[in-house]
């Protein structure tokens, strides 16, 4: 499912999720949210397109992906409502959920508008933001997963490999680490074959993360990449050169809240950012 606003980020969210939806085989939804003020979600209150321009806008939208994908299933809704409300609510059976990281609204400079940060928070299946400005076909090959060795996300892993394996392009899995106590607290830093030694010992914890699913998906090129930066940091530089960056969203008893590293990730990331259920 795709949501759309009419403008052109949310535009270049929907041809990306027809692109998802084809490679995966899935039929594609897509949602024009118009709030009972009568604003199409992410626009300002004062921009009334309750008027038909907006719907238009879908309309036109949903022909030209059927166009350049004629075999996909693909057909337009309008609701009303609280727009991450309806998104999350419409999109509960839904396979994966995606929306621009801003719409048309927001004040200039904002990375991550308010209907994605609360579909990020709420949605309870997988949901990807595509960032303002990503060229849909840039041909990048490379996927991106963000791996905390100690505390792997099967989900998150799971759709990693998948995706490298559907784009046939290089997992990179990437883990941000610190030197452990007492090294992180000292001025100065440890002798070379200490540090040697503690990254060694991370490095052996990343690559047993990654066993599973080397051994699931076997014609997957695995690239354990170990980084001594703070973990958002570690992947929003990753980000940079990849097609799609994978971010686990922590366990479901955390609720709607969307914190931490996925958080930090959403608002800086340089390629679609594709978050996992809640484990």
């Amino acid at each position: 499912m795709a949501g759309t606003d009419g403008s052109d980020a949310s535009l270049a969210a929907l041809h990306w999720a027809a692109g998802e939806a084809v490679a995966r085989g899935y039929a594609l939804r897509v949602v024009m949210v118009v709030p009972r003020h009568g604003a199409v979600f992410g626009s300002a209150p004062e921009a009334d397109v309750g008027q038909p321009s907006a719907v238009r806008l879908m309309e036109k939208a949903v022909a030209e992906v059927a166009h350049l994908h004629p075999r996909l299933d693909v057909v337009g809704r309008e609701l009303t409502g609280v727009p991450e409300e309806v998104l999350n609510d419409v999109g509960s059976g839904a396979e994966l959920v995606v929306v621009a990281a801003r719409g048309c609204g927001g004040f200039a400079g904002l990375r991550l508008g308010s209907v994605a940060l609360g579909v990020a928070a709420g949605s309870h299946c997988a949901v990807a933001l595509v960032p303002v400005g990503w060229a849909h076909d840039s041909g990048v090959r490379e996927v991106v997963v963000g791996v905390d060795g100690h505390h792997p996300d099967p989900q998150a892993l799971d759709l990693a490999f998948d995706a490298a394996r559907r784009r046939e392009a290089r997992l990179r899995a990437v883990s941000g680490w610190r030197l452990p106590a007492p090294f992180d607290e000292r001025p100065l830093m440890p002798v070379e074959e200490d540090r040697a030694e503690c990254e060694d010992q991370e490095l052996q914890v990343l690559e047993d993360a990654l066993r599973g699913g080397k051994k699931k998906y076997p014609a997957v090129d695995v690239l354990p990449d170990l980084r001594l930066l703070a973990p958002a940091d570690a992947l929003v530089r990753a980000s940079g050169g990849a097609g799609l960056l994978v971010v686990g969203r922590g366990e479901a008893r955390t609720g709607r809240r969307f914190g931490g590293v996925p958080h930090a990730v959403a608002h800086h990331t340089r390629c679609p950012l594709l978050l996992a259920p809640r484990r």
